[in-house]
C-alpha cells in the first residue's frame, strides 16, 4: 500500500486496484479510516475529531491530486506523492 502523504502522524496510502468508490486510507496512531475523495465522507472506520479535521483540510486542498493518483493506482502506475499539511 503506497504512502503518498504524512504529516502530523497521519499517513495517508492508497491501495492499487482498491474498490470504488476512490477513496483513500488514514492510520493515525491505532485509528483508521478510509476517506471518499469526492466528498470527504468516511467511508469505513473512524477517526477522532482533530484528525478527521487535519485529514478533510489537507484533501480539500489536494483533491484532485488525490483523484490522479486514484486513476493511476487503477492502471497500476507509479503513485505521486501528495504535499502534506504544514
Amino acid at each position: 500500500m503506497p504512502e503518498i502523504s504524512r504529516f502530523f502522524g497521519i499517513v495517508i496510502t492508497m491501495y492499487y486496484n482498491d474498490h470504488s468508490p476512490p477513496h483513500f486510507h488514514v492510520r493515525y496512531n491505532d485509528q483508521k479510516a478510509l476517506i471518499a475523495i469526492e466528498n470527504f465522507a468516511v467511508l469505513e472506520g473512524k477517526l477522532k475529531s482533530r484528525a478527521l479535521g487535519l485529514v478533510t483540510e489537507w484533501a480539500a486542498l489536494h483533491q484532485a491530486e488525490l483523484m490522479h493518483n486514484w486513476e493511476l493506482a487503477r492502471q497500476q502506475a507509479a503513485l505521486e506523492k501528495v504535499q502534506p499539511l504544514e
